[in-house]
């Protein structure tokens, strides 16, 4: 039998063989290094950010509460911040507003939000308007909703918002921020109604994820309106109300604009009076700032034993 060949086909003169030709292909390996570096050049600069921004500043704090600078000297004095920062009558008396506050927030700002979002979610009509008006306050700043609050709302003459709707319910009114039985309630109405829109915003997206067979399932079964936020709503959004409610003391426990703004500081009688403007109060007004470092310690350790409180009961119940 007789074996054809193909004749090779001749190159075009003048033209030099591609470059590309002998070029290896690039392995998956190659690609994975890239990738890889691409994505740690990213990490880098987030980590980057954090250490110069968040941890250098708390190690840095942790050092100084054990300082004391004098006349551009700085000594170790072991832990003699702390007990001159705790023998403070102030010191006590911060921590229990700063305590009493955060009780309050619980009561009123973790449990108005969760409510207002049940209640929009129940609408048919007219959501994202409803939605915009509960978010509106988050966008403003917080220094012009403070003082909104201070010259508008709490003006303790019959002209203030709150004393006028008051007097209309022929009910009697009140001083508000000079009166220090009122200035936490003061200040706990105005945190909420400024803060409420991101929580609000989260538990209506909690709400529209619960399967719609069990809400018709617990109405077959008669149950009411109460029932069924008990018996399912609350259990379904169990998880995001756990983490919104250690979300909600971190951020109380470290109040300071409120007072700052509602109630030039201090307050009438050191009412008052919490942590966080204290620290402000050593570092800023009596140039001590390692008592304030020491201070800031102190609550970084209350804070992180919350948090880890927080962490063990959502260990027990996964």
């Amino acid at each position: 039998m007789a074996i054809t060949t193909v004749p090779e086909t001749p190159r075009k003169p003048g033209r030099p063989p591609s470059p590309y030709s002998a070029r290896p292909q690039r392995t998956s390996l190659g690609r994975k290094v890239r990738d890889n570096l691409t994505g740690h050049a990213f990490l880098i600069g987030a980590v980057l950010c954090f250490v110069v921004f968040s941890w250098y500043p708390m190690v840095r704090g942790i050092v100084m509460s054990f300082q004391r600078t004098r006349r551009g000297e700085t000594t170790w004095v072991g832990w003699d911040n702390y007990s001159r920062i705790i023998a403070d009558p102030s010191f006590w008396t911060a921590w229990q507003n700063t305590f009493y506050f955060t009780v309050l927030a619980l009561v009123l700002g973790y449990v108005v939000p969760f409510f207002v979002a049940v209640l929009l979610n129940e609408f048919r009509h007219a959501k994202g308007y409803l939605r915009i008006l509960v978010y509106l306050p988050v966008m403003l700043p917080p220094a012009s909703a403070l003082y909104l609050f201070k010259f508008y709302a709490y003006d303790p003459s019959e002209a203030g918002l709150f004393n006028a709707i008051l007097k209309a319910l022929h009910l009697p009114t009140s001083q508000w921020m000079q009166s220090p039985e009122m200035t936490m309630p003061a200040m706990v109405i105005a945190s909420t109604w400024m803060n409420m829109g991101g929580a609000v915003l989260i538990y209506l997206a909690s709400l529209q994820s619960i399967p719609g067979e069990l809400y018709e399932a617990a109405e077959l079964d008669g149950a009411g309106i109460w029932k069924r936020i008990r018996h399912v709503t609350i259990p379904q959004t169990r998880l995001i109300l756990a983490l919104l409610a250690m979300i909600q003391i971190v951020a109380t426990m470290q109040l300071f604009i409120e007072p700052l703004i509602l109630a030039n500081g201090a307050g009438a009688e050191d009412s008052a009076t919490t942590v966080a403007y204290l620290i402000y109060q050593h570092g800023f007004f009596q140039n001590d700032l390692n008592g304030a470092a020491a201070l800031g310690v102190i609550m970084l350790v209350v804070l992180a034993g919350f948090s880890a409180v927080y962490l063990r009961l959502s260990a027990k119940q996964d």
